[in-house]
């Protein structure tokens, strides 16, 4: 079959794309941003790709056109689509019937840390022996890509793997189908690591979102699994909707509550984990803050569904190199550490924070922030904005573009924080007051003009 993809750049649209081409199908897309590094990651696969969306495309006459949810009505490819009559097909639902199908998905939803816990659950089955698939927006570090297809498990290299693990987004699927993406995906083990409002771009408030999350957990079979967070009010009235499958908590602070716990964090970062009150073994590893625990023993209770002893699942988490672009170092100069983060929610800014507060006690922290996210963007979560930041020492806010006004949301915190809508300016003031031992951390979930190569430069030349 010959698939040709619309927004094939994006990571999701993107590991669609590689998945297709390892099944053998004959792969063509486009997208209005050809460029590294997705660019060249397709074009090594023998991907064709297509700056821009001209009608002309169509004289490629593949057998289906996949759509991006990137794509509206408007644009000219699409247009030139529907006037013809030729066949499409959203990115999740074309997933769903050509990969998905007949395999045990194991689907990983919330507002944060998909990305991370989806890496780490693919991990510890990769580490049992169990070779799954997987379809991750972003690049686990212990596979060095976002995506392929299941392998042969070590104790039966005969077989191929029904195991595949899938990062569950909520966001809709495409112009024509408003669901979101994970509705598509029939998943036999959820994780629903927790729910925040968020996308207000598309959302209207927290109770749209609930409804989404909820349409997801119609589709999990009696046999299956849902692995919740108990700490969420919000995943609670979820479920509370309706539920058809053994629920397994995990996070609870009371001894009385069943399911998954954890411990507070020694200084370097290790962590009991139990389960219903028995001690199941101590994960020793190198990432930091409650969120990542948290992230750890969701994934360890959907590994354990599909048949991986907690003490493997838990060893394997001792050789887990977490996901670029997650509290990444991407570079230090005179002893000044620069971090790259995608935190873009307050939440998960204020999570990022405290990680590294707890990893590096009262050395300075240094924040960078780009608030890129249509949510972010619109401005809904922007009064939440400034306690997130309590852990940073100095705040630099990248302002440009925006629809509200950033100096003025931040002015409780002015005393540390600081607006610019020059990246080239901004940059100038982070090096001249940065000193040695300072942990930088850009957090932004997108490119940000590459600052962490600017700010790497910067300090270079400084030190020179």
């Amino acid at each position: 079959m010959h698939i040709h993809i619309l927004g094939i750049c994006g990571t999701f649209m993107g590991g669609i794309a590689a998945l297709a081409k390892a099944s053998d199908h004959q792969v063509t897309g486009c997208d209005s941003n050809v460029y590294p590094p997705m660019s060249t990651q397709l074009e090594a696969q023998g991907i064709e790709l297509i700056e821009g969306f001209s009608p002309s495309q169509i004289s490629l006459n593949p057998d289906i056109y996949v759509i991006g949810n990137v794509v509206t009505r408007g644009n000219p490819l699409m247009e030139e689509i529907l006037n013809q009559g030729l066949p499409y097909i959203s990115g999740p639902q074309w997933l769903a019937e050509n990969i998905l199908q007949g395999q045990w998905v194991l689907a990983v939803a919330g507002t944060h840390g998909k990305t991370t816990t989806s890496s780490m659950l693919a991990w510890m089955l990769e580490y049992a022996g169990l070779a799954p698939g997987f379809l991750i927006g972003g690049v686990p570090q212990n596979f060095g890509i976002s995506a392929r297809l299941p392998g042969a498990p070590k104790q039966d290299s005969n077989s191929i793997s029904p195991f595949f693990v899938i990062e569950a987004d909520e966001y809709d699927t495409a112009f024509f189908d408003k669901r979101s993406k994970f509705v598509h995906y029939h998943p036999r083990t959820a994780v629903l690591n927790n729910l925040e409002f968020d996308h207000a771009d598309i959302f209207a408030d927290i109770t749209a979102i609930e409804t989404q999350f909820h349409h997801l957990i119609r589709t999990v079979p009696q046999v299956g699994l849902i692995v919740a967070n108990s700490k969420e009010i919000s995943l609670q009235r979820v479920i509370e909707r309706g539920c058809w499958t053994p629920v397994e908590l995990f996070g609870a602070d009371s001894a009385d509550v069943k399911g998954w716990q954890l411990s507070a964090a020694d200084a370097d970062g290790s962590f009991d984990v139990s389960f219903n009150q028995q001690l199941q073994g101590r994960v020793t590893w190198n990432l930091m803050g409650e969120h990542n625990r948290m992230n750890a023993i969701a994934a360890i209770a959907a590994a354990r569904h599909v048949g991986v002893a907690t003490t493997v699942a838990i060893e394997a988490l001792s050789k887990f190199e977490n996901v670029k672009r997650r509290m990444e170092v991407r570079g230090i100069v005179n002893n000044i550490s620069v971090y790259d983060d995608f935190a873009h929610h307050p939440t998960a800014i204020r999570t990022t924070l405290a990680g590294l507060r707890a990893k590096v006690g009262k050395h300075r922290i240094l924040a960078v922030l780009e608030p890129r996210s249509n949510t972010m963007k619109l401005g809904v979560m922007k009064n939440v904005l400034p306690q997130s930041l309590t852990e940073a020492d100095l705040v630099f806010c990248y302002g440009a573009n925006l629809g509200w006004d950033a100096a003025e949301t931040l002015d409780s915190i002015k005393d540390k924080a600081t607006v610019y809508d020059n990246l080239s300016v901004m940059v100038e003031a982070i090096a001249k007051v940065a000193q040695p031992t300072d942990q930088i951390l850009v957090m932004s979930n997108g490119g940000f003009g590459g600052v962490h190569e600017l700010l790497l430069k910067k300090l270079n030349e400084q030190s020179a």
